[in-house]
């Protein structure tokens, strides 16, 4: 592997690792919020997310670099007050982990690459079962949104 491939692989695999960090605070928050009939749900998703962690961290390990560490505390994207919004904020750390497993797939080959398209696909199926709904394509509908924001012309 080149030394580019190399660092270009590694940059991936700490932002998905820094995203599954974030997932597994955010989850902390939504364990805490979420009504009863969904909390296995997000028992579950918790438990994922800190596997899909550990194993990015072993990963980082095998590259030769250090794994980069959690926050202490991570700002959230909205108020979480209620059962309403926390599986909203499920939804959207689904997203957001799907957006860097997209980078990750770009960035590696082999098997890591396979890991990290299931990571992927995982994220997106939990974003629906959150949302109720799907996007065509996860992992990019953000960027997407993103994008034509800061196209936007400012007054």
């Amino acid at each position: 592997m080149s030394k580019t491939k190399k660092k270009q692989q590694l940059t991936a695999l700490q932002a998905a690792l820094a995203a599954e960090h974030a997932a597994v605070y955010g989850y902390g928050v939504v364990g805490g919020r979420i009504r009863e009939g969904r909390r296995s749900e997000a028992r579950a998703a918790y438990d994922a997310h800190r596997a899909r962690r550990d194993a990015l961290a072993r990963e980082v390990r095998d590259l030769g670099a250090e794994p980069a560490a959690a926050s202490a505390a991570y700002a959230l994207p909205f108020p979480v007050q209620d059962s309403a919004t926390a599986v909203r904020l499920a939804a959207e750390l689904e997203d957001r982990v799907a957006a860097v497993y997209s980078d990750l797939v770009r960035a590696t080959e082999g098997e890591l690459r396979g890991t990290a398209a299931e990571a992927l696909r995982e994220a997106a199926v939990r974003a629906v079962r959150w949302r109720g709904e799907s996007v065509a394509f996860p992992g990019l509908a953000e960027r997407a949104a993103a994008a034509s924001a800061s196209a936007a012309p400012t007054a």
